[in-house]
């Protein structure tokens, strides 16, 4: 598949009729909210975990040196928390644009820290695009990360946010600490 998304997104869900939408977010998502949305609530998934798989040629990386991203792996036991956004169809405009590079929407049932349960939309960015680079040892995703800088900025500066902003949401996501870790030392900060 494509990396460019755009259209798969465009034609994936039927919003006739639909006044609001939850939208989960796992990874930028979570801190650079750059649409508007009707309500924000944590919340979590299950069955999937965050992964630093998906390359980034647009925002954090460039095509000859692409950065890392999240996407969403299943995981049956797993548990993956993140921030949901009740939103007007018509955002998916802009996100579609912003989620191109390979990430596809997929229906998902969210749970509210209050127990209740709730149908959303999640970007996924799936093995059968072309920008996806799969498993690597954590030093290895991290050294990629240190070097790579794109558009939006260098690619360190999103993993870094997004630590941030999952100890904010009391989240445990052991994959991206370690590799935080590993760009902290490399870069001779404290954790």
């Amino acid at each position: 598949m494509s990396a460019n998304t755009i259209e798969h997104n465009r034609i994936r869900q039927n919003f006739e009729g639909v006044s609001s939408i939850w939208l989960f977010g796992y990874g930028s998502l979570i801190y650079k909210v750059d649409f508007q949305f009707l309500e924000r609530r944590p919340a979590t998934i299950h069955g999937w975990e965050r992964r630093f798989w998906q390359g980034s040629h647009d925002h954090r990386g460039t095509p000859e040196a692409p950065g890392r991203v999240v996407t969403l792996i299943k995981s049956p036991n797993a548990a993956c928390k993140g921030m949901a956004y009740r939103v007007s169809p018509s955002v998916f405009e802009h996100l579609d644009v912003r989620e191109k590079n390979g990430y596809l929407r997929f229906a998902t049932t969210l749970t509210f820290e209050n127990g209740s349960h709730a149908e959303g939309l999640v970007y996924i960015a799936t093995e059968d695009n072309e920008a996806f680079l799969g498993h690597a040892p954590d030093a290895e995703i991290a050294r990629q990360i240190a070097g790579a800088t794109g558009p939006s900025g260098p690619n360190s500066e999103y993993l870094l946010r997004l630590a941030e902003s999952l100890r904010s949401l009391g989240d445990s996501c052991p994959h991206t600490f370690a590799i935080e870790s590993h760009v902290r030392s490399a870069a001779g900060c404290d954790t």
